[in-house]
Order: structure tokens, then sequence, then C-alpha cells
């Protein structure tokens, strides 16, 4: 399993590299990519709820329709249900031709047969991406898909509360984090961190700080390794940012959302996505001028802590009818000019050295890129899929710890869940 990613990426923003716009040369049906080649069809891109900004979606759409004289139409996914949603779609007789996939979601519907492979399309635009950014796209040796963001946390704070609690420098080191958290405490005013017990993606950067996976592999089959010492020093590590917090045990950062807690002005920090400002901001616009970020740190000022790399990625149902036209889209999507346009509205992170000019001038994004350079996933495997459906035993993992039980009793306690899941391929 790769699990370390961003050997040579650096600041944070959306995801997309180098492209290029396709050509006018005879298509696989005999139609031209160039004017006039799809006019009358129709082309179908299910996205995710919030993953394509209106910006980037106006001048991709008009691209599209302008180069192909085709349609484009962006039907928006709400993300709840969707793993069973993507399944049924790619076994049905006219699925839609593009779909957005979570990066660590892919190798699964690959195994399928659900993905139609896209080596040539890489190879045409993706030369300058990081070896590690595409990894989740790839599956037993052949391109399903193409990276298209990833994003990795950071301490979102509010300055406001660390400059009332007497702090003046950014923490460079988990323990000047923890003076911070304890300063804020002392003075009473704020809750110095809101970390729920279930921010299963943030303990998962602490498995990547710590070197160990969740699962290993015994045989033939994948199985839990929860009971690893070097988790529950990852799960130690999370049970002292989670002594900070007043946040329940039992439930994950969206319940409620973090970022409308942090917008009340009386919480020192979240490790948040950098999007989660613009959350904070609606919820109370007052206290834009108070929001800052910073890079989590880790043990040592040299080496921050590891986090993980979350994303999406393109890919192009093999049921597709219109597999040319989709890989036109794919062209004008991942383009330079529109990856960078996508970096700079939405704030994720570049997935080559080249993009990051773009990402110059976003605090979030600055503040994620010295971790990303080595960040993680979860495992890319196929047998992976099913873990993280609710309730995931992982995070169930996470709150019998914080409620008291040893790491060794809680793995216990899951991992034949765990072990289930892992069997059962979606």
């Amino acid at each position: 399993m790769k699990r370390k990613l961003i050997a040579a990426i650096g600041v944070a923003g959306m995801v997309f590299g180098m492209a290029a716009c396709g050509s006018d040369d005879d298509s696989g049906d005999g139609k031209k990519a160039g004017a006039e080649g799809y006019a009358g069809e129709t082309l179908t891109v299910w996205t995710m709820s919030g993953s394509n900004p209106p910006g980037w979606t106006k001048t991709v759409t008009d691209e599209f329709e302008k180069k192909t004289k085709a349609k484009l139409k962006i039907e928006v996914q709400e993300w709840n249900g969707i793993q069973q949603k993507v399944t049924t779609a790619l076994s049905e007789s006219n699925p839609p031709d593009v779909l957005e996939i979570g990066n660590t979601q892919t190798p699964a519907y690959a195994k399928t047969g659900g993905l139609a492979e896209l080596g040539d399309v890489k190879k045409e635009i993706g030369g300058d991406w990081a070896d590690a950014v595409n990894a989740p796209s790839v599956f037993d040796g052949k391109q399903y898909a193409l990276p298209w963001y990833f994003g990795n946390r950071v301490v979102m704070y509010n300055k406001k509360v660390f400059k009332d609690a007497g702090i003046t420098e950014t923490p460079k080191t988990r323990a000047d984090l923890f003076k911070a958290f304890d300063a804020i405490k002392k003075k009473g005013d704020a809750e110095p961190i809101y970390l729920p017990g279930q921010n299963w993606y943030f303990f998962d950067g602490l498995l990547v700080g710590q070197g160990v996976e969740p699962v290993k592999k015994e045989g033939d089959k994948y199985v839990s390794n929860l009971s690893d010492p070097k988790v529950a020093a990852a799960m130690d590590v999370y049970k002292q940012y989670q002594s900070y917090s007043k946040a329940p045990k039992d439930k994950d950062e969206a319940t409620p959302q973090q970022a409308e807690v942090f917008a009340k002005g009386k919480t020192g920090a979240i490790i948040a996505m950098g999007y989660e400002a613009g959350t904070a901001i609606k919820a109370n616009p007052k206290l834009e001028k108070d929001i800052g970020f910073f890079t989590i740190p880790g043990e040592t000022a040299e080496k921050p802590e590891g986090v993980f790399l979350g994303g999406s990625n393109f890919a192009v149902a093999a049921g597709s009818k219109k597999q040319d036209l989709a890989k036109e889209f794919l062209r004008i999507a991942l383009s330079e000019k529109n990856d960078g346009a996508l970096v700079k509205e939405a704030g994720w992170t570049p997935k080559s050295e080249a993009g990051q000019k773009y990402a110059v001038g976003q605090p979030a994004a600055e503040a994620a890129g010295p971790a990303a350079k080595a960040g993680g996933t979860t495992p890319l495997i196929p047998e992976w899929a099913p873990v993280e459906n609710p309730p995931n035993p992982i995070k169930s993992y996470m709150t019998l710890v914080l409620q008291g039980k040893s790491s060794a009793d809680a793995a216990k306690k899951v991992e034949g869940e765990l072990n289930k899941r892992l069997s059962q391929q979606q």
C-alpha cells in the first residue's frame, strides 16, 4: 500500500496540473474533437456538493461548449449515500459519463470494472504531477482516474483569543501548541480547541506521522492493525489534543459543523480544512479579521505533524458511450490554466511544483504546504471502501479510548467489525 504522498508539492490549494486542451485529430468513433465534432451531444458529469466552485465551473463549461459544440450537464450529488449511488450508476446501461470519486475510494470502483482506463490522457496532460499525487488514481498498474483536487488540514485559530492569552508567536512544535492551549485555558475566556472525539481524518494524519497503517495484510487478506503500539501512540497524541476540548467524544467535526462552533468567537482553534474559514465567516462576518492559519506542528520544528491528504479524482464510466467527449472534458477541466484558477478560487493543494504560484497569497494554502510534502492517505486498497461507511469502527475505537478504555481493549472491541468490513468489498 502506498501511503506517503507529495514528495514534490508545496503550499496548499486545489488540484490540477499541466494540461493540453486537446487536438483536432480524429477520435475513436470517427468524430472530430474540434468545432462541430460533437454538436448536439450532452456530456453528463457528476460532482459532489461543494466541489466545483462557480467561477471554475463557468469557465470550464464555456470552454468545453465552445470547443466541442456539445452541452455540459453538471449534476451535483450529496455525499450521504454516494458510494452506493455510484456503485449502482456504474452497473447501469446509461451511467453518467464522468464522475467525481473520492481518491481513496477509486481502487474499489476500479476493481469492479466500472471505470475506463485513462492512461493515454494521463500521459498527455499529467506529465509533471508528483507520482504520489497520482497514486490513488492507479489500480493494478493501470490508470483508472485522474486526480482532480486534494487538500490537508491546518490549525485555524482565532488571533484575538491567542493574543488575549499572551501568545505572541505561532507555535512551531506540538509542545508549543499545548503551552498555548494551557495559556488560553488559564485565561478562562475561551475553549482552547474544539476537537470532537471522532475527527477521524485528523487521527489518520497522526497515524501517518507515526508511520503506521490502520490495517495490515495477513496472508492474502487485510485485517485490523489497531493493536499496533504505533496506533496507540497516535491515539495518545489525539487524546492530549482532545483533553483541551469540551466537544463530545462520540461525535465528529460535522455534528455540529465545527466551523460554526468556531464562529461564535469563544474557541481558540480547530483542526480544519482551509475552506472552513468561509463557513465561519458566513456565520459571523465580524470574525474574518481574526482568523489565521498555521501548519499543524509536530514533535520538532523541522518536521510538521502528519496529515491526511484527502480529495477527489475524475473518472470516466466504462459504460459511457461518449468516451472521447469525456476525455475532451478532462483535457479542459485539468488544464494548467483552469487548474490554477481552481487553486485560487477554492484553496486546495497544487499537484505539481509549477502549480505553487497559484497558491501564493492564500493563507490556508501556505500553511498546508509544509505538511503536505510528507502527508498520506488511508490505505489504497479496494477493501478499504466499506470501512468508512457509518458507523466507522475506527471512530468507535477513538471514542472508546477517550472514554477511558485502553488502546488495546478498544482495539479488541472493534476489530471484529473492522475485519468484517475488510472482507466485504462494495
